[in-house]
């Protein structure tokens, strides 16, 4: 079971915001490896380098939108596509808007253990009841997802799947930043409670996935992946 992370940045500037002093996806790539996805995959134009300077030694690949006009449901098949090049068996990808720079590694890991699980399910996790993101989307619904059309915006984008028969569940993870994105201040974030009962059916340590990495883990990246071909994918962040 692997599971990726594939961040979405719309601009330079999402993939730059601030976030407690890193940039946005910077923060995100650690939370993700830190909470144990992998590959992680950031989507982002960076035409002046700086994106890739502010991925200096992290695991992540950095690739390259296709066209706009190819709508955001593009973009996240890019980063799927380059997940899957970059590990074979990768089977889910957590979509991950810039935006959402305050989720916690600890939501990462139940997300990816409940995929163990649940294999076929579209996963959201909720804060307050409230739908966010990352969403961990199975691999074996890639097709579907580059059927939806251009014009349609992220949080659209999870409404088709599930209205063209994606499984799915929501799971609430007490965690406020995968509902609040960054316009909110961190110290500003209500606190994080964390689920009642694991939602995995069993208890781990959060942060164990982080333990158990190598100390020799690729840390030089980040890689930088091809162009994608016209029609892969594209880049926008609700």
């Amino acid at each position: 079971m692997t599971v990726a992370a594939v961040i979405l940045a719309a601009s330079t500037e999402s993939a730059l915001a601030d976030a407690d002093g890193s940039p946005a996806v910077r923060r995100i790539a650690d939370s993700a490896w830190a909470g144990g996805a992998t590959p992680i995959v950031v989507v982002s134009v960076d035409p002046q380098g700086e994106v890739a300077a502010a991925l200096a030694g992290a695991p992540v690949t950095l690739a390259e939108p296709a066209p706009a006009e190819h709508g955001p449901a593009a973009q996240m098949a890019r980063g799927a596509d380059v997940a899957r090049a970059e590990i074979v068996e990768t089977d889910a990808v957590l979509l991950w808007p810039a935006r959402m720079i305050w989720v916690g590694p600890e939501t990462v890991t139940t997300l990816i253990e409940l995929h163990g699980i649940a294999a076929d399910t579209l996963l959201r996790p909720t804060w307050d009841g409230d739908p966010g993101w990352p969403v961990l989307l199975p691999l074996q619904s890639l097709g579907t997802l580059r059927a939806i059309g251009a014009d349609r915006m992220p949080s659209d984008i999870v409404d088709d799947l599930i209205a063209a028969g994606v499984a799915d569940r929501l799971v609430e993870l007490g965690d406020p930043g995968v509902a609040i994105d960054g316009r909110t201040a961190h110290a500003d974030l209500p606190p994080y409670v964390g689920p009642e009962e694991p939602v995995s059916g069993h208890t781990h340590e959060w942060g164990a996935a982080e333990a158990e990495r190598a100390d020799d883990g690729p840390l030089e990246g980040p890689a930088l992946a091809p162009y994608a071909p016209a029609g892969i994918s594209t880049s926008a962040d609700d």
